[in-house]
């Protein structure tokens, strides 16, 4: 996949907790987790949208695009 995501580095940087962040943006723990870990497919741009401003942060920090290999 050449989208990485970079939600753990900025969370790390905020010093929030995974569940406190999920209660925050009003999402499971779970699907939470899914989006840190890089774990899914697609994302809601409400979604995106809520993680950016409880975080304080611009989408560009959480998402990064790295070529693919070939």
């Amino acid at each position: 996949m050449a989208i990485i995501l970079r939600l753990d580095r900025v969370m790390a940087d905020r010093k929030i907790s995974l569940g406190e962040l999920a209660d925050k943006v009003g999402i499971s723990n779970v699907n939470l987790s899914n989006i840190k870990r890089g774990k899914i497919s697609a994302i809601r741009f409400s979604t995106l949208n809520s993680i950016c401003e409880v975080l304080d942060c611009q989408p560009g920090d959480i998402l990064e695009y790295q070529k693919d290999e070939e």
